[in-house]
């Protein structure tokens, strides 16, 4: 296929470009109605010829091209393999259902243009990162990734967005440099950094390097996994998700944090290679943070109070089940995290974008707001429902079949203490994940007789309209509001379709997860 790989990659970048230059006020996006009708029609129709031309490069053979030469020995180079597959089409598939709900949804936060512009681009640099052939090209479109998310993240423009979106980027650039030093020396030490199965580490150039290198391959490990959210740079979760919009915290959250997991791989089994670092203070390390922030990210969600925050802290929990299976370094625990990449981002998704509907229909961002929620919106609460049985990991859904494979992965590995402790520590996490998601299904659907919460809100609501009445008694106690949730309906379909097929994926692809698991396979024997 040669260049056209590139057509994915430039094609929403370029587009996404166009819309963030000044337009005249009758140009797409002024905010008429014509205008965001053309919005979302240019938007969409980029996005899904973009995605569907990204799986025809990924699918259609073992595609590569080389951009230009950045410098002597380092091209910008892109090639085709399963783990590009896997990780374009679950960002695509992703990607292109959050954008259908954030049509609807933007409309309650404004600045629609901009936002789908640095959507579109975001899409290509991610293309870019999952068709990356070695590790220069990939760490290029890894800092892009950041540069060109942060802008959703201080998409309102408070203060409170901007300090979060500077906190992203601290903590990504931190973790992108400690990447760099750890390129720079596998580069010495490696006959290529071009992206080989079992990794391409010369054993004979590193005899006697051997402290350096495991130093380098911990600073890729602890680099990248700030992306994906691993103890110690795992704070900018929290504080991004609740301030950014609910389709920027979905996609933040279920693929951004995944292009680090991408990363990780990339460096571990492709470039060290796994035999490299088995046994060594490296995979001890690495299985310590990974159980750590499993267990951490699971207590602070389950003591959280603000939904979106809670999902965040769930994420930090839920993508290090991801890190620990690739540390034990098994076939069978680089299936399981491989997996759940895919479970992960499809059920995380679901639940970002169900807390939005909360947001947009009734304006509630807290746990103890939603009392009662499900009298109102069934369809939503079920769907996360739906999507909170999978990440528990009740059998038959996706998140069972993933955790199984990790729980057997530790098992069947020789890590010492970290063959039990691991599974052991991913139940108690599940009991946790239980605890904090179907507490606000059981409330939603059967509420208690009035929640303090409720009492709140409403005392709120009457206590802006006796201010501002300016009337008599009489008319501002006819305007008493005895129910927050008066007047509250289901969500409009354009929210609800994209949130319904996330639901049902993170059910059906536990129901039917053969095709899926032969494939991760595939990767992991050819790795191992």
């Amino acid at each position: 296929m040669g260049i056209w790989i590139l057509i994915p990659v430039f094609l929403p970048v370029i587009a996404g470009v166009l819309l963030l230059l000044p337009v005249k006020q009758e140009d797409i996006g002024d905010g008429s109605r014509e205008s965001l009708t053309r919005l979302h029609t240019v938007t969409a129709a980029v996005l899904v010829v973009s995605a569907v031309l990204a799986l025809l490069a990924a699918w259609s053979g073992d595609n590569s091209y080389t951009w230009f030469e950045l410098m002597e020995g380092i091209p910008i180079y892109f090639q085709v393999d399963d783990v590009s597959r896997l990780f374009v089409t679950v960002f695509s598939i992703a990607w292109v259902l959050v954008c259908f709900y954030a049509f609807t949804y933007m409309e309650h936060e404004g600045k629609e243009r901009r936002f789908f512009g640095f959507y579109l681009i975001v899409y290509g640099v991610l293309v870019a990162l999952c068709f990356s052939g070695n590790l220069v090209t990939m760490y290029l479109f890894y800092e892009l990734m950041t540069l060109t998310s942060m802008p959703m993240v201080l998409h309102s423009g408070s203060r409170e967005s901007i300090m979060a979106a500077l906190k992203y980027l601290f903590y990504s650039m931190c973790g992108a440099y400690l990447g760099l030093f750890a390129i720079f020396f596998l580069y010495k030490y490696c006959d290529s950094i071009t992206f080989t199965a079992g990794g391409t580490l010369n054993l004979a150039l590193a005899q006697g390097h051997t402290g350096i290198l495991l130093a380098a391959v911990m600073a890729a490990l602890i680099g990248f996994g700030a992306k994906a959210g691993m103890f110690p740079l795992h704070a900018w979760l929290p504080t991004a998700h609740p301030v950014a919009p609910a389709p920027a915290s979905a996609v933040l959250s279920g693929i951004i944090a995944k292009a680090g997991v991408l990363s990780i791989v990339r460096v571990v089994f492709y470039i060290v290679g796994a035999d490299f670092i088995r046994g060594t203070w490296v995979q001890t390390a690495w299985m310590t943070l990974s159980l750590l922030t499993v267990f951490m990210g699971s207590m602070l969600a389950f003591r959280e109070k603000v939904v979106k925050k809670r999902l965040a802290y769930s994420t930090v929990s839920q993508v290090s089940y991801i890190l620990f299976g690739l540390s034990v370094l098994s076939p069978t625990g680089m299936e399981g995290a491989l997996l759940h990449v895919v479970f992960h981002a499809f059920i995380k998704c679901a639940l970002f974008l169900t807390a939005g509907i909360f947001i947009y229909r009734a304006g509630l961002s807290q746990v103890d707001q939603l009392e009662g929620i499900g009298k109102k919106m069934p369809k939503t609460l079920w769907c996360f429902t739906f999507a909170s049985l999978a990440l528990v990991g009740i059998p038959p859904a996706s998140g069972f079949i993933s955790k199984w494979y990790l729980a057997q992965g530790a098992l069947e590995a020789n890590v010492g203490i970290f063959g039990w402790a691991g599974p052991a520590v991913l139940l108690l996490s599940a009991l946790l994940t239980a605890g904090y998601l179907l507490s606000i299904v059981t409330n939603g659907f059967f509420p208690k007789v009035k929640s303090n919460a409720h009492t709140a809100i409403a005392a709120e609501k009457n206590s802006l309209l006796e201010n501002s009445a300016g009337g008599t008694q009489t008319e501002t106690s006819s305007c008493q509001v005895s129910d927050p949730l008066a007047g509250v309906t289901e969500a409009p379909l354009g929210m609800l379709i994209p949130l319904a097929i996330f639901a049902a994926l993170s059910i059906l692809l536990g129901v039917f997860p053969n095709p899926l698991i032969q494939f991760v396979s595939k990767i992991a024997a050819a790795v191992m």
